[in-house]
């Protein structure tokens, strides 16, 4: 009873204006009290730079992730990294990546001479390791992979995935986008940081922008290569004295409540499952996902099914032109994903 009553409350709320945002892949529960607390206590710092207190971070970054210091690189920098990637490889260097997929490192890179090489997803919509490594030549300067994957939030087999970045980094560097990991069935087992750990060309990119709640301060870093590190701080990447106090404030306390990580991640993990199993039970086909978000085929064309959620005030993810009729929506909180249920479900009626 009570639970209906939210809902009736929710979907209220909605029709006289309020909204439901559930188109970034953001976190819908917030920061911890510890991460509040962080913030507050350098609000008094906040006239000063962040150089020394931006380094002392670097370190806790550093023995979190079990690396070398020179090997990470603080700050949301994938189109930095698309940019220097490509004036390292020269006019007409090849950028491989996954369509439809998150374009912004290749995009960039093409804005200064790179050349995009978009591959198809495969019949499971998950990034095509086959085809993509088919693709590599001498003129690839980096293959761009993001796993689990956006918009579709499938992985790809952990051994197969291992062994294929052992394999083309050989050839180009790999830049992986784990944005989404922390809300897989195994982080530890699927990071492709297991390769750069055993000497393969490989980047990591991490955000605290998903599970860890801090979209608003944007907050990540890169794990690299030393000699690929060292490449791009010359190019001004990584500069602890240009970095937000608050942000690495919040971040520093994030990183350390693993608790409230695997409390969020588990929660996310149980709304995915009542997900895939109300689909399911509908017959509606959907991704294997392994995110923070579920990407359905509701049978409708993308602009029906996204001006109805419009029309009760709730946001998703935007037309994948590839799959029309198709959307990706974010996993809120129970009572927000039941109200998009409802929606989604009186079209099936």
């Amino acid at each position: 009873m009570k639970g209906i009553l939210t809902i009736t409350l929710l979907l209220a709320a909605t029709a006289a204006g309020a909204q439901i945002n559930l188109s970034s892949n953001e976190n819908p529960w917030g920061v911890t009290k510890q991460v509040e607390e962080s913030i507050i206590s350098e609000l008094p710092n906040v006239n000063r730079y962040a150089a020394k207190y931006g380094a002392d971070f670097v370190r806790k970054v550093a023995a979190h992730e079990g690396v070398d210091e020179d090997q990470i690189i603080i700050g949301e920098s994938l189109e930095l990294w698309g940019i220097y990637q490509a004036v390292k490889g020269g006019p007409g260097s090849e950028f491989i990546y996954s369509v439809p997929g998150y374009p912004a490192m290749v995009n960039a890179a093409a804005s200064v001479g790179g050349k995009v090489v978009a591959v198809p997803l495969n019949d499971k919509k998950e990034n095509d390791l086959k085809s993509i490594e088919a693709k590599v030549n001498g003129k690839t300067q980096a293959l761009f992979i993001v796993n689990p994957h956006n918009p579709t939030g499938t992985v790809s087999d952990k051994q197969v995935f291992h062994d294929f970045l052992h394999r083309v980094s050989k050839k180009a560097l790999v830049i992986v986008d784990e944005a989404y990991l922390e809300f897989s069935d195994d982080f530890d087992g699927r990071t492709a940081l297991k390769n750069l750990k055993a000497g393969d060309n490989v980047v990591v990119f991490r955000t605290l922008a998903k599970a860890y709640g801090l979209a608003g301060l944007y907050i990540g870093y890169a794990i690299a290569p030393k000699e690929v590190a060292a490449y791009m701080k010359d190019k001004g990447l990584g500069d602890t004295h240009a970095l937000n106090r608050l942000s690495v404030a919040a971040a520093a306390a994030a990183l350390a409540d693993k608790e409230n990580l695997t409390r969020t991640t588990q929660i996310i993990a149980s709304e995915r499952f009542k997900w895939n199993a109300w689909l399911d039970n509908l017959h509606i086909e959907h991704t294997a996902s392994q995110a923070n978000f579920i990407f359905i085929n509701t049978g409708h064309p993308f602009p029906v099914i996204h001006q109805r959620l419009l029309n009760a005030g709730i946001h998703t993810g935007n037309l994948v032109p590839a799959y029309p009729n198709w959307i990706r929506i974010t996993i809120g909180t129970p009572e927000e994903n039941q109200a998009v249920r409802n929606v989604i479900g009186s079209l099936t009626e």
